[in-house]
């Protein structure tokens, strides 16, 4: 997709200002002044989880960017969805904070339902992208793809007790760092599942690409019950994207392998 045209920044009150690429967002997501705007993941996805957003209370532990409607009030034009821009950095060295503030965000998130586009209503359409497929795999909801490094880990599939919520399911890269704010959590992709699932992803992330120690794996999972099976499961759900993407290669194999040790 290209950069958002004159139509779109002036639907979104950011004519007139200079666009930059930003990092991360899959090279999709721009910065217009004080708007960020990326492509939006359709109606029923995109206006949801503004609405939630818009409203959602803040704390200390955390905070959120807020959505920006259009002038004429929707949460979408054309392709795009709009956010305020929050000064910070992501620091995927951080895990512990990361934790703390998906925590934070999901205790915000708790009393919410589970919302139709997730499979509350029978019959409806479910996602269909890479993330959401994986998602429903690493969950025994369809069938995994075959591969060594899966099959491993199917045989450590436990049932998981924990009651489901909406979680975060990207947490390291999307919590923002700046000197006297509460953490900043963005680009929310919403899954149903145990909260504990949100930092166990994190966690699987932070070993296998970022060098984050593998015996503190376990601490950084102290009071999440079930913890070794959500971290199966985050495993599952990062190995079955990277395949349905076609980036799953040897040299990732190697990156994961000594988690998958460590579990099954």
């Amino acid at each position: 997709m290209s950069q958002p045209d004159a139509g779109v920044l002036r639907a979104f009150g950011a004519d007139g200002a200079s666009l930059e690429r930003l990092a991360g967002g899959r090279g999709l997501t721009w910065r217009a002044g004080d708007v960020v705007l990326r492509p939006h993941d359709g109606a029923a996805v995109t206006d949801w989880r503004a609405t939630v957003l818009a409203e959602l209370p803040h704390t200390a532990a955390f905070r959120t960017s807020r959505p920006i409607a259009t002038t004429d009030g929707a949460w979408r034009a054309g392709d795009w969805e709009a956010w305020e821009f929050v000064p910070g950095r992501a620091d995927e060295r951080r895990v512990e904070d990361v934790r703390r503030a998906g925590e934070a965000f999901h205790r915000a998130l708790a009393h919410l339902d589970r919302p139709a586009f997730l499979g509350a209503a029978p019959g409806l359409d479910r996602p269909d992208d890479a993330w959401s497929r994986a998602d429903r795999m690493a969950w025994e909801e369809e069938p995994l793809p075959r591969d060594p490094s899966l099959d491993r880990l199917a045989t450590a599939f436990r049932p998981v007790r924990a009651p489901s919520q909406l979680v975060h399911g990207d947490l390291l890269g999307n919590v923002l760092f700046a000197d006297g704010q509460p953490p900043t959590v963005i680009d929310w992709p919403p899954y149903w599942r145990p909260a504990g699932l949100g930092p166990a992803i994190a966690a699987v992330d932070a070993v296998c690409w970022h060098g984050f120690p593998l015996g503190r794996i376990g601490a950084l999972g102290d009071g999440v019950a079930e913890w070794s099976q959500l971290l199966v499961r985050a495993l599952a759900f990062r190995i079955a994207t990277l395949q349905l993407l076609g980036g799953w290669d040897a040299a990732g194999a190697d990156r994961h392998r000594p988690v998958i040790d460590a579990l099954v």
